[in-house]
């Protein structure tokens, strides 16, 4: 998979590419043009603009865009047209390819200097913060595993930074709108035996279990606007990987359900660190999951350790990345010792591994 790439308005990349040969647009992967101006669908001008831009048949991509990049620096100015020409703003994300169950990046540049900026993807929202390094926006969303191969948009709106002058505009805003194509991943199928008390539980063992879904339903969903995670996600322990997110799982030919996290063959007490800084919303004991570890990182990110055999933190307490939250086991619905990790963000469930491998601020 390709971890960098950018996706640029048409200004920047100069020009369109027809779906002809394999290829795709790379402004927001398009499989097919319009056909009545032989652009793809992503691209957006207002009927002024369409008046004014030629489109001709003759004529290259490149020259059409040019023209239209031209009226547009003409034009944008305040009192003739709005801050939302597209040529201006500037989107990435990483990873480069979009599948189901994977946590994204989003990279943004907008064509003015902003006081905030939020986004909307996939039915929810996205916080953004500002890298004044770069003077780039960034977020952090993600693709649920049950969401379908398509062209998503991602919505953007910022607010303007006021001119000192008062005799300029207030602040004011700006909006833009990004598709993107999302493409199904592959995942494996795998059969496992665990106790039967897993798949067939007793009466008492069903009152545990819906005890436990309340809670999780109590803390999991819970979103904290500051966000609290700052670079990387670390990996909670040095070992092999042995089961992957996504796998189709069969649990003694009867119960089947998707494992959504990360296993680490590690032996029974481990210590297992932080991938990054947060507060402990979580820790203790669980049907399925053990004694559980949850931590917010802030903005709907959780991360979620399971079957450990120790803990070594408290609810409420803050730590940092790396810090021991607790050791490794086999408690829960386990086969036997390991250490499962799940990534939660505003309730959807994200791949751990591709967490770990982007290059967050």
């Amino acid at each position: 998979m390709s971890w960098a790439g950018d996706i640029k308005s048409s200004a920047e990349t100069g020009a369109h590419e027809r779906n002809y040969g394999g290829m795709l647009c790379p402004e927001c992967y398009a499989d097919v043009v319009t056909q009545e101006t032989g652009l793809p669908a992503c691209i957006q001008t207002t009927p002024r603009q369409e008046r004014m831009t030629t489109l001709r048949r003759p004529q290259s991509l490149r020259t059409r865009f040019s023209g239209s990049l031209v009226i547009g620096m003409v034009l944008g100015s305040p009192g003739l047209l709005p801050l939302t020409f597209a040529a201006s703003w500037t989107v990435k994300v990483q990873p480069v390819r979009l599948v189901n169950g994977a946590p994204v990046l989003f990279q943004v540049k907008a064509p003015a200097r902003l006081q905030s900026l939020r986004g909307t993807w996939l039915g929810h929202e996205i916080s953004f913060s500002l890298v004044s390094a770069s003077k780039t926006w960034v977020g952090l969303g993600g693709v649920s595993l049950e969401t379908s191969p398509g062209i998503y948009p991602l919505e953007l709106s910022g607010e303007t930074s006021a001119e000192k002058s008062a005799a300029k505009a207030a602040a004011r805003q700006i909006s833009f709108t990004r598709k993107f194509v999302i493409r199904r991943a592959s995942y494996p199928k795998t059969e496992i035996t665990v106790d039967r008390k897993f798949t067939e539980p007793s009466p008492d063992q069903t009152k545990q279990i819906d005890e436990a879904k309340k809670i999780k339903q109590d803390f999991l969903n819970r979103v904290t606007p500051e966000r609290e995670w700052a670079g990387r996600f670390a990996a909670p322990a040095v070992a092999p990987i042995s089961d992957v997110f996504g796998t189709q799982r069969v649990f003694n030919g009867k119960t089947q359900s998707s494992h959504l996290g990360l296993d680490f063959r590690v032996p029974s007490g481990t210590p297992v660190a932080a991938m990054n800084a947060g507060t402990v919303l979580l820790a203790r004991p669980l049907y399925f999951e053990g004694n559980c570890v949850v931590l917010d990182h802030g903005q709907g990110l959780l991360t979620i350790y399971m079957h450990l055999s120790e803990f070594k933190v408290k609810e409420g307490e803050q730590v940092a990345r790396g810090q021991q939250v607790g050791l490794s086991g086999g408690t829960g619905r386990a086969t036997g010792p390991h250490l499962h990790v799940a990534v939660r963000w505003q309730g959807t469930y994200l791949d751990p591994a591709v967490l770990i491998k982007l290059p967050l601020p």
